[in-house]
């Protein structure tokens, strides 16, 4: 016998129901971790571009000069 899966709507119900606490908090302060998970996307797909590098140290600096704000265009570069 097959099992029936969820509805949509069952399934929205419990990912609300999860993440209500978290959900609240953004409610209450409109502080969201959007940035830092913005950052480590930045960070990994750099990581993953500088696979090979021969010194990491090099892989290191490529990933902190794609992370700082100016590389982000966030500063004018008068």
């Amino acid at each position: 016998m097959r099992r029936r899966r969820p509805s949509r709507t069952a399934r929205l119900a419990t990912t609300v129901e999860t993440w209500w606490p978290e959900i609240l908090a953004f409610l209450h302060t409109g502080i969201t971790n959007a940035g830092s998970e913005g950052t480590n996307r930045v960070i990994k797909t750099i990581a993953r571009d500088a696979y090979g590098f021969r010194n990491p140290g090099n892989q290191r600096l490529r990933t902190r000069c794609a992370t700082t704000r100016r590389a982000r265009g966030h500063l004018d570069a008068r």
